[in-house]
């Protein structure tokens, strides 16, 4: 999808940290324990192991053997035990205890590891024989460390997100140029980041929007260092810009911002690391599509950027440049967001979504959008 692909509405008044509160929503069906979104799907995992994943299923990303969106969670196929999921673009992965990693779903550029290009609609294992600690699917590829922190990169390459030092893709995994160790991975649209052992951050593959934090837009096949000097405890990445959490609480984003997802009170693309104007600190930080969200100690949630959809969840459809508190008096333990939606798992326990619904992605059993978290139904 291009980045002009929607509609902006104006920018929202600056009234937005006010820390509202509206009465309780209704715990929600399934007690996970984190969650995870895609494009147009979601999923969760239990205290157990077992994953759940609901909203678009043209790929089988949901994994329960079939083609058919569903509007409740429905177990993934194989009654696997895994320990992380991440959803892509239309694919998911997860991984076991073990280090074994699956994927399902879309698997037009190799991003489910395997040799074929064709559909998977169960978990499927992904080749080559490597075990892993920590994964993340993006749109189109996905990435993964071992225990030794070593980097792999398998699936679509034409940007060079993969970071093997070439732009061929690739369907089983390839080693990350630079010999960098890896304590964290976050695969987005056509680009990758990860956090060193250090906490410096290096990114790869696309940059038309400066989306690689090194001061250009000049696209690197190969680990680039984050200007700056920042030391970060995590990073994630959207579709175009990405975002830091440093050790002592501070957020900063980079890359595209006509949104206003980089939270620095502005529409203007940056191509290094700018503070998020929120004057608080946060406890964990997470890119979606073309907004971002935060948890702040005690598990309140903020997020900014783009918002035509709800996925701000601050019952308002314009953009903000500037956090803006997530209503419905829910606190979270984790948060998930995708393209146009948001997820989170409850500090209380269960999970809710909101912003965009078209494919049954919020899990309520509806196809409405929905403007505040809303539980996730059961099975």
């Amino acid at each position: 999808m291009a980045r002009t692909d929607f509609r902006l509405a104006p920018v929202a008044a600056a009234v937005l940290l006010c820390g509202c509160r509206e009465a309780a929503a209704p715990r929600s069906g399934l007690a996970f324990s984190a969650t995870t979104a895609g494009n147009h799907h979601s999923c969760g995992l239990l205290a157990s192991g077992s994953a759940y994943c609901w909203g678009d299923n043209t790929y089988g990303q949901l994994g329960n053997g079939e083609a058919a969106s569903r509007t409740n969670p429905v177990p993934v196929s194989g009654k696997l035990i895994f320990v992380a999921l991440s959803a892509g673009g239309s694919h998911t992965c997860g991984l076991t205890a073990a280090g074994v990693a699956y994927c399902w779903g879309n698997n037009s550029y190799h991003q489910l590891g395997v040799s074929d290009t064709s559909a998977h609609r169960v978990p499927t294992r992904v080749s080559g024989g490597l075990t892993f600690s920590h994964l993340s699917a993006g749109l189109v590829h996905t990435c993964a460390l071992t225990a030794a922190g070593a980097a792999y990169c398998w699936g679509n390459n034409a940007a060079g997100q993969l970071g093997s030092a070439a732009a061929t893709s690739d369907s089983a995994p390839v080693p990350v140029s630079g010999l960098l160790t890896f304590r964290s991975l976050s695969a987005g649209r056509y680009f990758t980041c990860g956090l060193t052992e250090t906490g410096a951050a290096y990114c790869w593959g696309d940059n038309s929007s400066g989306q690689l934090g090194t001061g250009d837009t000049i696209s690197s096949l190969t680990p680039a260092p984050v200007s700056g000097g920042l030391i970060f405890q995590s990073v994630s990445v959207g579709a175009y810009h990405a975002c830091g959490l440093t050790v002592a609480g501070g957020a900063y984003c980079w890359g595209y911002n006509f949104s206003g997802q980089l939270g620095d009170g502005t529409a203007a693309d940056t191509s290094m690391p700018v503070p998020v104007l929120a004057g608080m600190s946060f406890e964990s930080l997470t890119a979606g599509g073309y907004h971002t969200c935060g948890l702040a100690q005690g598990g309140a949630a903020y997020c900014w950027g783009y918002n035509a959809y709800g996925q701000l969840g601050n019952s308002a459809t314009s953009r903000f440049t500037v956090p803006s508190v997530v209503l419905g008096g829910v606190t979270f333990q984790s948060l998930g967001l995708g393209y146009y939606h948001s997820c989170g798992a409850a500090s209380t326990g269960g999970a809710y979504c909101w912003g965009d619904n078209e494919y049954g992605q919020l899990g309520d059993g509806t196809v409405e959008n929905r403007h505040q978290p809303v539980p996730v139904h059961g099975p």
